[in-house]
């Protein structure tokens, strides 16, 4: 099975990091196909770019959606950029527009707040934005100029990835994120401080981003132990680690 083929059933196989209520959704009930792709990907090679191209297979190769339209560019009167609208699809089903907005994130628990490797990026954010405003562009006028529907599409946000403890370090893991319950079974990597690195019993393997959801099936050399970066690892039995740089998350933008 190609990596793709092993993405592609990651994405229907593993429950969100929330737990499901609206607009949470999940593919796992979804009617679908087996990957059938023909052609390599030659996308953008970025991971959520891949993503994003394999949720929306998903969505073509299943008898219950008709994509509609996808990658929505929207702009405001005076030409600034709004966003873009993930996909929208007809439920042949229910006879229901629906707007999906779809994302892979992966964070790190640090003093109760969920980071991206890149600090920058939080988990709270995240949500805060998917929710007020990339869920609501299918309501502005802009969209309706670019597509015009005859009844409102609802909304569904799917949100996959993984969220990382220290185990070195232990804390109270929060149970939720904006008042959203979180889903505990996607709490089921590590992180640690590179001056924590000697209390890791494993071998760790590094993993390219386009691995980062699905692990490595190929192992190599083990890492050593990292400089002045973060880096994902993994070990031979698939337990996933960030090992970062002692100065993060303060480190934000190096």
């Amino acid at each position: 099975m190609s990596d793709l083929d092993r993405f592609y059933q990651w994405i229907i196989e593993t429950p969100p990091l929330f737990k499901l209520c609206p607009p949470f959704s999940t593919v796992a009930d979804l009617p679908n196909l087996p990957f059938s792709q023909q052609q390599p990907y030659s996308g953008n090679p970025r991971l959520g770019f891949l993503y994003q191209h394999l949720c929306t297979t998903l969505f073509i190769e299943s008898p219950r959606y008709k994509l509609l339209a996808e990658e929505i560019q929207l702009n405001d009167e005076n030409g600034r950029t709004i966003g873009a609208v993930d996909m929208i699809l007809n439920n042949l089903e229910s006879d229901q527009y629906e707007h999906w907005e779809v994302a892979i994130k992966f964070y790190l628990l640090h003093q109760g707040i969920w980071y991206g490797p890149n600090a920058l990026d939080q988990l709270h954010t995240k949500l805060e934005r998917m929710l007020s405003h990339q869920l609501k562009m299918s309501k502005r006028k802009e969209f309706h100029q670019q597509l015009s529907l005859d009844k409102p599409a609802s909304e569904h946000l799917l949100m996959q990835g993984r969220l990382y403890i220290n185990p070195f370090s232990p804390e109270t893991i929060p149970e939720q994120c904006l008042g959203y319950d979180l889903e505990p079974s996607q709490i089921a990597g590590y992180w640690c401080y590179i001056h924590q690195w000697e209390q890791i019993t494993e071998s760790l393997y590094l993993l390219p981003k386009s691995l980062w959801a699905i692990g490595q099936t190929n192992y190599n050399e083990p890492i050593e132990k990292p400089s002045n970066k973060f880096v994902h690892a993994q070990t031979k039995g698939g337990q996933f680690w960030f090992i970062v740089p002692d100065s993060w998350p303060n480190n934000i933008g190096t």
